[in-house]
């Protein structure tokens, strides 16, 4: 990939993302004042006689060889932040990043906060307190010196591992000095002062991924490799009609297969748990224990040899009745009413504003259910022993997982652990922990440890899928080239009025922008479990919002990105916090995208086109231009991708952050292309990777990266950048064919030559 130069610098349901997301968000901010930050004196004196690391705080131990570890408190799938969190608070120590270890924190919500991987929330949460974590060590490392020397603190300095007397040259290492430290004051975190961007070593330096050596040698580092003595193997059957119970199976044919220990029928959540743990929420299918056999053997491969042999009987459920192409026809039918069932928000009078324009645009954009497919596929490994659980899980939310496990198992939680383990990729998917919960009860009915392991089968077939979804969009356009009223019906999923995703948000835009809209909804039920895919919600509404901004912009003939950069104006900041909408940074980063790829400038040939899109996500300011060649048989190859990112002031990784960047955009690519999940009779039809296509390395385009350095907090980048990759590259493909796409994935047939 090519890049401009980067800059310097309990119940058991699974909580909804945005509650999720507020408590994770609170316990980080937590975090200030609630971790540990000096040493217990007995541990301090021990690790002195015996060579061990000192503890400093939670997070800091100091070995007698110089090497500091440091924990990393987030689980990371991918996304980087094992490093990147202990560079925060390795900058305010002050080592050098050669003499760091990094090891995974325990999970404890006590000690750490919210330890949780989502909404790219890692970096903004751990931005202040993970630096206060360092200047605190610091801090009682100098203290130590400046006892040592009968000298005020301020007259050190502190330089890669080292106090150093600033008149007189004298030095003392950390490793010499951790021990008395254990007598040294904590300090009132809040009075720390830590370094100015200036000053900084270790944060904005390219640093490569700290699991890459593991990674690249196959070493054991994922939730796959753990191994146990002892370790049996699961597999969990579950109904291709989702949520049905067993009626029967054959459980003594797979007992009879040699190596297998046991199978035997799970009947799931209704039956198991009490009343007081039981969700009072509307129950999504797939977020809890679900009806299924088991099978226990010596290895994974019996296992699914001992599943092929089950003959399960499978019960009636409602959600057979289910099916995509059902909910695109009630779609249809809600479109027809011409009013949704609930009106989400209105401002002035859509009716006589869209009446009266002399330039308007009607139109129907849908998206498909989405499967995470992550590299890794669901596993878990759980062992029971004397009233005690442990659990190895690549969790994206261990602490929920133990939550979850407490609950279903009756156990008190301080009987069990949860080992943190990298994910090989989440996406959200991970944010679930159905296979936590199952691997638990499992192994508690073995008394043994045992590693459940999902086929690819498994994974694509009960996935927590991206919710499809159906819009009617109306927009108009005054004679002077303003976008005057908009109106979006949105057929989704839900019951009782509640839908089972978030509505538009005040901060949406172009809502705000807008002097006449209407936005409304209307509700089916859904038996098909769903949940959030990376950049939720943001990865489908940006594609058919900002698709609909384009195609407004043509019909009143004018330039896409100067009719977007008009209708941003000069408003002032919308809403409050880090939430809040800045119209400013979005045209920032609209025009440095369109500087980047010569927006407008010379003609390309005939059958390519150039895209624009942008969106604000988790806080993140991207817009993007897609270059695209459509072939006479439809279809499309992207030749390149130019993104300008407002992510704040300072890049923690450069490193980490472009690879966020260019995985957000070839995810977006090959979702917008290829990805779909269809349901018939309540069932998913794909199976594997071979008819749920992926995006594949030849297809895969060079993407140019601009960070924009902006005087604000830095906030994640795990998924700002993926949502409006997808609309950049479907108004390309109009603009080379004239084609306007309104539904994903894109359908090549459409676009064939005439």
């Amino acid at each position: 990939m090519t890049q401009s130069p980067l800059p310097a610098g309990s119940d058991i349901a699974l909580p909804s993302r945005r509650s999720l997301l507020k408590s994770v968000s609170a316990a980080g901010l937590a975090l200030t004042l609630s971790f540990p930050l000096r040493a217990q004196s007995g541990l301090a004196g021990a690790a002195a006689g015996s060579g061990k690391p000192i503890k400093l705080n939670a997070y800091v131990l100091v070995g007698s060889d110089g090497l500091v570890t440091i924990k990393a408190k987030s689980p990371d799938v991918g996304q980087g932040v094992k490093t990147s969190l202990p560079m925060l608070i390795a900058e305010e120590l002050d080592v050098a990043w050669n003499s760091v270890r990094i090891e995974m924190a325990p999970v404890d919500q006590a000690t750490y906060g919210g330890q949780a991987a989502g909404g790219s929330r890692s970096i903004p949460n751990g931005w202040e307190p993970l630096r206060r974590v360092g200047a605190a060590a610091r801090h009682m490392l100098i203290a130590a010196a400046a006892k040592q020397w009968a000298c005020a603190p301020e007259e050190c300095r502190t330089e890669a591992g080292t106090v150093i007397h600033t008149a007189s040259g004298r030095k003392l290492s950390y490793a010499a000095l951790a021990p008395a430290c254990a007598d040294i004051p904590a300090p009132d975190i809040k009075s720390l002062k830590v370094k100015a961007p200036a000053d900084y070593k270790i944060i904005g330096k390219a640093l490569s991924q700290y699991d890459s050596p593991a990674i690249v040698t196959g070493a054991p580092l994922f939730g796959i490799d753990i191994v146990r003595p002892g370790m049996l193997y699961a597999v969990f059957v579950k109904a291709p009609v989702f949520g049905a119970s067993v009626v029967s199976a054959d459980l003594a044919a797979a007992q009879a297969i040699k190596g297998v220990k046991r199978a035997f029928i799970v009947k799931g959540e209704d039956s198991i748990l009490p009343p007081s743990a039981r969700t009072t929420r509307p129950r999504f299918i797939g977020f809890g224990f679900v009806p299924g056999v088991v099978v226990v053997a010596e290895s994974w491969w019996i296992a699914q040899k001992a599943r092929d042999v089950l003959n399960i009987v499978w019960a009636d459920h409602p959600t057979s009745k289910q099916s995509s192409a059902g909910f695109a026809a009630q779609a249809k039918a809600f479109f027809a009413t011409g009013k949704g069932e609930v009106a989400l928000k209105t401002k002035g009078d859509f009716d006589a504003a869209f009446s009266t324009a002399p330039t308007k645009a009607d139109a129907e954009y849908s998206y498909p259910f989405v499967s995470h497919a992550q590299m890794e596929p669901m596993n878990c490994t759980a062992e029971y022993r004397d009233g005690k659980m442990d659990i190895w899980a690549p969790t994206q939310t261990p602490q929920a997982g133990h939550a979850q496990v407490a609950a279903l198992l009756g156990m008190k939680p301080d009987d069990i652990t949860v080992h943190m383990v990298r994910g090989g990729g989440g996406f959200g998917r991970r944010l679930a922990n159905d296979y936590m919960v199952e691997a638990a009860w499992i192994a508690r009915e073995m008394g043994a440890p045992v590693k459940l392991l999902w086929s690819r089968e498994d994974d694509i077939q009960h996935d927590i899928y991206r919710i499809t979804g159906f819009h009617r969009l109306r927009g108009a356009v005054d004679a002077g080239g303003a976008l005057v009223a908009l109106n979006d019906h949105l057929a989704t999923f839900g019951q009782d009025g509640k839908a089972m995703t978030d509505s538009e948000q005040p901060t949406d835009f172009p809502w705000a922008f807008i002097p006449n809209i209407r936005a409304e909804q209307s509700l089916m039920p859904l038996g098909v479990p769903t949940g959030p895919l990376r950049a939720p919600r943001s990865n489908a509404s940006a594609f058919v919002m900002q698709s609909f901004l384009d195609e407004l912009a043509h019909a009143a003939k004018a330039d896409p990105l100067a009719f977007q950069v008009k209708l941003l104006g000069d408003m002032p900041p919308i809403g409050e916090g880090e939430s809040a909408f800045n119209a400013a940074r979005m045209k920032g980063v609209l025009q440095a995208a369109a500087k980047m790829a010569g927006w407008g400038k010379g003609k390309l040939p005939k059958r390519e086109g150039k895209g624009i899109a942008c969106y604000f996500s988790h806080q993140g300011y991207v817009a993007q231009v897609v270059h695209v060649a459509v072939a006479k048989d439809g279809t499309v190859k992207v030749k390149k991708v130019w993104t300008a990112a407002d992510v704040g002031g300072v890049i923690v990784n450069p490193s980490g952050a472009l690879n966020q960047v260019e995985g957000s955009v070839l995810d977006g690519i090959g979702q917008a292309l290829f990805q779909e999940i269809t349901v018939v009779d309540g069932k998913v039809e794909q199976s594997n990777l071979t008819d749920y296509r992926l995006l594949r390395m030849n297809e895969a385009a060079p993407v140019e990266v601009q960070f924009l350095k902006t005087d604000f907090a830095p906030t994640g980048l795990g998924e700002p950048a993926l949502p409006p990759v997808i609309p950049a590259l479907t108004n390309a493909i109009f603009a080379a064919t004239g084609v306007r796409v309104r539904s994903l994935p894109v359908d090549f047939a459409a676009l064939k030559a005439g």
